[in-house]
């Protein structure tokens, strides 16, 4: 009886410990409005890797990210990472600028109709930006995220099962480093 006892009570254990560690590492989030189309329709389950961010390195151009904005903070947004702190990001004539740079962004539902002029992004920010550029309220309308308001990076698709595998997150910082070495290419 004995060992019958201690058996149960090692497996309450380790079903705590894997409860409490997937609790810290990991959370779910449901896309709950157009900001993100065509990469994310609404209704699209993801998991968020609340560790990454904490332990491996910080936010990278390309992610997609849940955060607090600042101007509601009990909403979770899901945006993705353009500028990183001290970046300058403009927004002209349907194309979006990183440091003077455009971005060629093959996963945008339709280039941006509006300008916003160069700014550059504060220490310990983010400007992020939806990919359903001309519906989503995101860092063209004034703000930035702070670091400590940053939840995780998307990590896995799980819903709807044909979209099932890792979230679309897209590698910028490869792209402005190829545009910057064609800069100093030119005749």
């Amino acid at each position: 009886m004995k060992a019958f006892l201690r058996e149960i009570l090692g497996t309450l254990i380790l079903a705590v410990v894997i409860f409490l560690l997937l609790q810290t590492t990991i959370r779910h989030s449901v896309v709950m409005t157009a900001s993100m189309e065509p990469t994310l329709p609404i209704g699209h389950h993801l998991l968020i890797n609340k560790a990454v961010y904490k332990i491996f390195h910080e936010p990278e151009r390309g992610d997609i990210i849940t955060f607090y904005p600042p101007n509601n903070p009990k909403t979770v947004y899901i945006k993705r990472v353009i500028g990183l702190p001290n970046d300058t990001v403009a927004v002209k004539e349907g194309m979006v600028y990183v440091n003077g740079s455009p971005l060629s962004e093959p996963y945008i539902k339709e280039p941006p109709s509006y300008i916003f002029h160069q700014q550059k992004t504060p220490e310990n920010n983010y400007f992020v930006l939806g990919d359903n550029r001309n519906n989503s309220t995101d860092s063209h309308t004034g703000w930035t995220v702070k670091r400590k308001d940053i939840i995780g990076k998307a990590w896995l698709s799980i819903w709807p099962p044909s979209k099932w595998g890792l979230a679309p997150n897209y590698p910028l910082q490869e792209q402005l480093a190829s545009s910057t070495k064609l800069l100093f290419q030119l005749p």
